[in-house]
Formats: structure tokens, sequence, C-alpha cells
């Protein structure tokens, strides 16, 4: 890592996560020591933590020239977030991946491996061993089922944060609170091609869950900004434009 442009932005949104940050840092750094001696930089956005995440990453910006420390005022959630740090990235492609610990980062360049295999803008994970409580798994099983029969979107697991994509998809995205849920589904409705692989899911070793929360704000807040992300694509253009030159 060094001054170069980087090939890849690694963007980690943390929200009191002062037990999990440096395990899950040091994790995404050895995973990616042999990356092919390619240049990367690690984003790790504070979201308004409370606890000792800012300290804590602005720490580890200072000891490592690729990482670089976010803080974002007052919390204002995880799509938030990862708009900060997507914005911030100077990479030819971004990853991202949850702060817990949950999200195995040697996943990263499996994915990116597999995207380019596929030719395809975005690669994302699927969970198919899920280590969430049951209220979790329930919840997000719904909605993805309800997501897909409106969106036909065809993700099989929206949850999943593990996610490698060309910085290209970004450009046009209009993220809105609680849209990290729907990410790859907007990225679809700018014309953009996506596949999913399966990714290693491990259970929370430190701390509790800050983001998400209950049934409610899981399932039903998840609904209702569904029916936004629908206005959306009822109404998103969708044409080609050919010019033609007189002989």
């Amino acid at each position: 890592m060094g001054e170069k442009h980087p090939y890849l932005s690694v963007v980690i949104p943390f929200y009191n996560e002062e037990e999990s940050v440096e395990g899950v840092c040091a994790e995404v750094a050895e995973a990616l020591s042999g990356f092919n001696d390619r240049e990367w930089e690690l984003i790790m956005v504070n979201d308004g933590s409370s606890d000792e995440t800012a300290r804590i990453i602005d720490e580890l910006s200072n000891m490592n020239g690729g990482f670089r420390a976010l803080h974002l005022s007052p919390n204002s959630g995880q799509s938030a977030a990862l708009h900060a740090g997507f914005m911030a990235a100077k990479g030819d492609f971004i990853a991202t991946l949850d702060g817990d610990g949950q999200n195995d980062p040697r996943d990263i360049p499996v994915l990116l491996e597999e995207l380019g295999k596929r030719g395809v803008d975005m690669m994302c994970g699927i969970r198919l061993k899920r280590q969430d409580n049951i209220v979790r798994r329930v919840s997000s099983w719904i909605a993805n089922r309800v997501r897909a029969a409106i969106l036909q979107d065809d993700i099989k697991d929206i949850g999943c944060a593990m996610r490698v994509f060309r910085r290209e998809c970004i450009a046009g995205i209009h993220l809105f609170r609680n849209s990290h849920r729907f990410f790859p589904a907007l990225v679809k409705m700018k014309g953009f091609s996506v596949g999913e692989m399966p990714v290693n899911h491990r259970p929370r070793s430190r701390g509790v869950s800050k983001y998400g929360g209950g049934i409610n704000s899981r399932l039903w807040a998840g609904i209702a900004d569904l029916a936004g992300v629908y206005w959306m694509r009822k109404r998103a253009f969708s044409y080609t434009v050919t010019e033609r030159h007189e002989a």
C-alpha cells in the first residue's frame, strides 16, 4: 500500500464496534497481503459512534499508510456510512463488508476473481450457513421473498454485506436511508450486471449487533423502503440511443 492509485478500495462502516474494529481490519490486511502486488486501501467509516471506535480507527490510520479513517456526525445509519466511503474511495473496484466480524475478508479476492471470470459489474455474497439469531433469519427470509416478488431482481441474499463491484456502479446511484438493503437492485436498475456466489458467514465473536434491531426495524421498515425502490424502478428510464451519421 502507498500513494499510488489503488486497484481496490475496501469500505467498512463501524458503529460502536470498539470490540471488533482492530480484529476486522487486521483480517482485511492479512487477506489482501498477497494481492498480486496491487495497491489497495481500507476506508474505515465511523458512523457517529459513542464508544472508542473513533479513537481506534484514527490510531489504525496513523499506523498504516493505506488505512483511512472517516467520521460521520451525527450517527446517520449504515447507508450513509457506505455512501461516505464510496465517495472517498479511489479504487477501480470497491468491496464492502460489515464491521462486526461476521463477514470473512478472505472472500474479497475470491469475489473479485469471480467478477472477472463472469464479466459482471458486481458480485454479491450468499450466506449459505447464516450465523444469526432466529429473528434476523426469519425477518430477512420474509423480506427477501417479498422484495424478489416485487422487484424481480433475482438477488437471493439482499442482506449480505459482502460485495465487490466496479466503481462505475456507484455513478448515478442515489442512496437513501436503508438503501444498502437494495443496493444490488439499484445497480441493476442502472443497467449493470450482478452475479452471486456463496461466501463464508461466521458467528459474532465480540459485542452485540448495533445496526438492524428487532423484527419491526428489520422487516416492516424494510418493506416500507421497498415501496420507494419499487416507485423508482417503475419510473426509471430504460432506452438505448443510436446516432447515425449520413455518408
